[in-house]
């Protein structure tokens, strides 16, 4: 005759004794897979990109602000410009995305990241880096905080501080009937709007003082037809641009039949270039530095 299994004190020991075992390595289990890690802050400062050796410099000058300001906290870089980290590669120096930088911190497991984007406009390259830091944020196993800092022109206290910034570094020579032309790169987003906002509050303080992009609105042709209707024969060039890299050098400053200074020399207006980046300007760079706080002060 069959015994009642519930009749075998041994059998009901050694079986609740493997059921207890069973549920107590799924408790650690979970508890393990559940458990917050350590915090590991770091930044991401994202830039455009150059492979003008010179202009490089800048990005090492914004570093070095960085972390005077935000000491311990580890820094990793990226380039928004698949065309530039290509050309660097060639040369090789090897940059990368903000995607692949944000998986290498993962991989080094940060779990808090403060992306700083070293545009000047929250123009498509800003969003595109927005939308790629959320996917980061909803992977499984990703950061447990990512946030993005504005670009240096993100609310209307950047405005002001960046017209007294470059107002502050105009070229001492420069007289007040001569123009002060800025060279934007322009974007068929809706924020190239930006350009338009700076100039204006550019000439409440200063007349002269025009904003021209590459790639938007307003553009050369509108600027020299500003500054011929106001019979200016002498304009000094300056990039309204982190670096002063091709754009600069060629676009703005070239010998070319279509960069701005063959343009406005062509309508009889005398050309000064000046090749230095907004990044070159401390004024300028503290903007983009104290952005970082922003999604670092989250950071609980």
């Amino acid at each position: 005759m069959k015994r009642n299994f519930s009749e075998n004190p041994f059998l009901l020991s050694l079986t609740f004794f493997l059921v207890s075992i069973f549920f107590l390595s799924v408790a650690a289990s979970v508890s393990a897979h559940g458990e917050k890690k350590p915090m590991k802050k770091g930044i991401l400062l994202v830039a455009f990109g150059t492979s003008v050796p010179e202009a490089q410099k800048v990005f090492v000058n914004i570093e070095k602000s960085v972390k005077a300001a935000y000491p311990g906290i580890p820094i990793r870089w990226a380039y928004t410009s698949s065309i530039i980290r290509k050309k660097l590669a060639k040369e090789g120096q090897h940059l990368d995305s903000p995607e692949v930088a944000l998986a290498k911190m993962m991989e080094e497991e940060f779990t808090h990241v403060a992306v700083q984007s070293l545009h000047t406009i929250a123009g498509e390259e800003f969003h595109d880096l927005r939308r790629s830091a959320h996917a980061f944020a909803d992977m499984a196993g990703g950061f447990q905080r990512i946030l993005v800092g504005y670009p240096l022109l993100g609310t209307e206290e950047d405005l002001n501080r960046v017209v007294d910034a470059i107002m502050k570094n105009i070229p001492k020579e420069r007289k007040e009937e001569e123009a002060l032309v800025l060279m934007g790169h322009g974007t068929p987003h809706p924020s190239n709007a930006f350009y338009a906002a700076m100039m204006f509050h550019f000439q409440q303080k200063d007349p002269n003082i025009f904003i021209g992009t590459v790639e938007g609105s307003p553009g050369i042709d509108d600027i020299m037809a500003m500054l011929v209707k106001k019979k200016i024969k002498k304009a000094y060039l300056l990039p309204f641009l982190s670096v002063a890299g091709d754009h600069a050098i060629n676009d703005m400053a070239g010998n070319e039949e279509d960069s701005w200074k063959s343009i406005l020399t062509k309508a009889g207006i005398h050309c000064v270039p000046v090749l230095k980046g907004t990044a070159e300007y401390k004024e300028i760079v503290d903007i983009w530095v104290d952005h970082i706080a922003g999604p670092l002060g989250h950071f609980k």
